[in-house]
C-alpha cells in the first residue's frame, strides 16, 4: 500500500518527542545515537516485506564491520539502470485499488534491466537484555498467548483495515521506507494477517513458532532487512492494533503484544545473523535454458552466480529484473545436479507480475535474483516407507525431483507418482516422468485427466488415489494447486494416513505463488 510521505507532526512513539520506545531492551536508555542509525541502501524490504510477520526488538547497533557481497558475475549488473527501471515503474504515494491490476508489459529491452550487487547484509546484533524468550511449550496456552489470539480474533472481520492503516502508519513515520516494498500492497497485506496468525497459533509450541521464524528470518535477509528496521516495525503493529481491537486492547494486552513481539524479533535476528555467516542474503542467477512446453508452460534453468545449496522438494523465491521487489515462490524441478544448475516449471498465470514475465519474456543470458532455499517437503532417507506422490499441474515439478533424489541415494523403495491436470496436452512433463518409470522398476506414473477424453486416469486427482492403495505404509507428498491440496490432504487423512507422514508447502504461499 502506498501511504502519505509528509512527516509526522509529533514525535512518534519513541525519541525525543515521544515517550520512551516500547521495543528499547529494558535497562537501556533511549539514545539519539541509537535512534538515527541509517537504513541500508538498496532494494529491500522491512520484517514484512514479501513473507509476513516480523517482530521489534531495541534499536540494536552493529557490532561487527559489514562485508560487502560480490557477485563473481562482475559487473553485469549496475545498480544505476536496476534503479532507474525501477523508478520507471514506481506508483505514486496513494492507496493502490483493492484488485491486483494487470501489470502492463512495456517493450522488451534486448536483454533483461541489469541487477545491482546484493548489499551488505545485516550484522549479528548483541543479545537484547531482558528480551522474551520464545512461548514455552506445555499443555494450557499462556497468559500472553490468550490475549494475542483474544486481540486476532476481534480484529480478523476488519484485517484489511488494520494492515492498511499499519503500513499507512509505517510509510507516514518512516516515507524513505516505501521505497523499499512492492508498487502493489494487496498481496502483502493479506501474508501480514495471515503471519500473524500463525504465529499465534503456534505460540505455545516453541519448536514449531521457532523454525517459522527462523525461516521468515532468514528469507527477508533478501530484502536488506537490519535490526534498525525492528523498532518502527513493531510501534506502528501495536499502534494499527490498538486502534482497531478496542475491545480487547487495554495495557496487558499491550504489554503481552510487546514480549511476544520482542522474542518474535530475536529469533529472526538470530536466524538472519547466523544465516549472514555461510550464505549471502540473495543468489544472482543466469538463465541458461528457456523451453515452452505449452503457450503458458516454460521449463526455466539458471546458473547461480556462487554454490546454492538445496534439498530435492524445496522451494525459491524469485526476482525479476522486470518488476523489482516483486517475489514468487517456485519449487525446484531437478535434485542438486553436480553442475550447479537450477530448474523450475513457471506456469504464466493471468495478470501475473513474475510469471508472466518468466514464460513470455525471459531469455537466455538474463538475469534473476533467488531468495535462500525454504520448505520441508523432503525425503526422509533413514526410512524405507513408499512414496505417495500428488503433482497437480506444475506441481509436478517438485515431484520430479523427489523421485531424482531417490536415484541419487541408490536406494529402491516403492514411489508411486500421480500426475494430474484437465487436459492430455496440460501433461507437458509427461514423457520426462515416462522415462524415469522405464529406467526405475520401483517407480509408477500413472496420468490423471480431469476434464475432457483421456487414454489413463480420469477424475479428480484426490479421488481417483482413493481408488488404489493402500497407503497406510507410504509417506505422502502433495504438490499443486491450492485447492487441490487441500483436497488431497482430507483424501489421505480419511484413508488413514497420519497427518505428520503428510507433506505439502503451506497452503498460504501457495495461494501468493497462485497469484504469479
Amino acid at each position: 500500500m502506498n501511504a502519505p510521505t509528509t512527516p509526522p507532526t509529533h514525535g512518534g512513539a519513541s525519541g525525543p518527542g515521544g515517550e520512551r520506545n516500547r521495543f528499547t531492551p529494558a535497562g537501556a536508555p533511549w539514545t539519539a545515537e541509537a535512534e538515527e542509525l541509517p537504513a541500508p541502501d538498496g532494494p529491500g524490504g522491512l520484517p514484512v516485506t514479501g513473507e509476513g510477520l516480523a517482530g521489534a526488538s531495541g534499536a540494536v547497533r552493529p557490532r561487527t564491520p559489514v562485508q560487502e557481497h560480490h557477485s563473481p558475475l562482475g559487473d553485469r549488473w549496475q545498480p544505476l539502470a536496476y534503479r532507474t527501471h525501477a523508478r520507471e515503474h514506481e506508483r505514486p504515494a496513494e492507496e493502490p485499488p483493492t484488485s491486483r491490476p494487470a501489470p502492463p508489459l512495456p517493450p522488451a529491452p534486448p536483454r533483461a534491466p541489469a541487477l545491482p550487487p546484493a548489499p551488505a547484509a545485516p550484522p549479528a546484533p548483541p543479545t537484547l537484555p531482558g528480551s522474551g524468550k520464545a512461548p514455552s511449550p506445555g499443555g494450557s496456552p499462556s497468559s500472553d498467548a490468550l490475549l494475542i489470539r483474544r486481540t486476532l480474533a476481534e480484529i480478523e472481520p476488519v484485517a484489511d483495515k488494520v494492515t492498511s492503516y499499519f503500513y499507512a502508519l509505517l510509510f507516514v513515520r518512516r516515507p524513505e521506507l516505501r521505497a523499499l516494498f512492492p508498487a502493489a500492497m494487496n498481496i502483502q497485506r493479506d501474508r501480514l494477517f495471515k503471519a500473524l496468525l500463525t504465529a499465534a497459533r503456534h505460540a505455545d509450541d516453541t519448536a514449531i513458532l521457532t523454525a517459522y521464524l527462523s525461516q521468515l528470518g532468514r528469507g527477508h535477509r533478501k530484502y536488506g532487512t537490519a535490526p534498525t528496521h525492528y523498532p518502527a516495525v513493531g510501534e506502528c503493529l501495536i499502534d494499527a492494533l490498538a486502534r482497531h481491537a478496542s475491545r480487547t486492547w487495554n495495557d496487558a494486552t499491550q504489554a503481552a503484544w510487546v514480549r511476544v513481539y520482542t522474542a518474535i524479533s530475536q529469533i529472526m535476528i538470530d536466524a538472519a545473523a547466523e544465516a549472514e555467516r555461510s550464505s549471502p542474503p540473495w543468489w544472482q542467477a543466469e538463465i541458461v535454458g528457456h523451453e515452452p512446453r505449452t503457450p503458458d508452460v516454460a521449463i526455466v534453468t539458471v546458473r547461480p552466480d556462487q554454490p546454492y545449496p538445496f534439498l530435492a522438494g524445496q522451494y525459491a523465491s524469485v526476482e525479476t529484473p522486470w518488476w523489482p521487489r516483486v517475489w514468487r515462490h517456485y519449487s525446484f524441478s531437478c535434485a542438486p545436479r553436480e553442475d550447479g544448475l537450477l530448474s523450475f516449471h513457471i506456469k504464466a498465470v493471468p495478470a501475473g507480475w513474475v510469471s508472466g514475465a518468466l514464460v513470455h519474456r525471459a531469455r537466455p543470458g538474463d538475469v534473476i535474483r533467488l531468495g535462500p532455499p525454504a520448505g520441508s517437503m523432503t525425503v526422509d532417507h533413514g526410512s524405507d516407507s513408499g512414496l505417495l506422490c500428488l503433482g497437480g499441474g506444475t506441481g509436478i515439478a517438485p515431484i520430479k525431483a523427489l523421485v531424482e533424489d531417490v536415484v541419487r541415494h541408490g536406494r529402491s523403495r516403492p514411489v508411486e507418482v500421480f500426475y494430474g491436470a484437465r487436459h492430455d496436452d496440460d501433461l507437458y512433463d509427461i514423457d520426462t516422468m515416462l522415462r524415469l518409470q522405464k529406467s526405475h522398476r520401483w517407480l509408477s506414473v500413472r496420468p490423471v485427466i480431469s476434464d475432457g477424453p483421456t487414454l489413463g486416469l480420469s477424475g479428480q486427482l484426490p479421488q481417483v488415489v482413493r481408488k488404489y492403495g493402500p497407503w497406510n505404509a507410504y509417506d505422502a507428498y502433495l504438490s499443486g494447486p491450492p485447492g487441490m491440496v487441500r483436497s488431497g490432504v482430507d483424501t489421505l487423512v480419511g484413508i488413514g494416513i497420519p497427518a505428520h507422514r503428510i507433506r505439502h508447502d503451506s497452503i498460504d504461499e501457495l495461494m501468493a505463488s497462485a497469484a504469479g
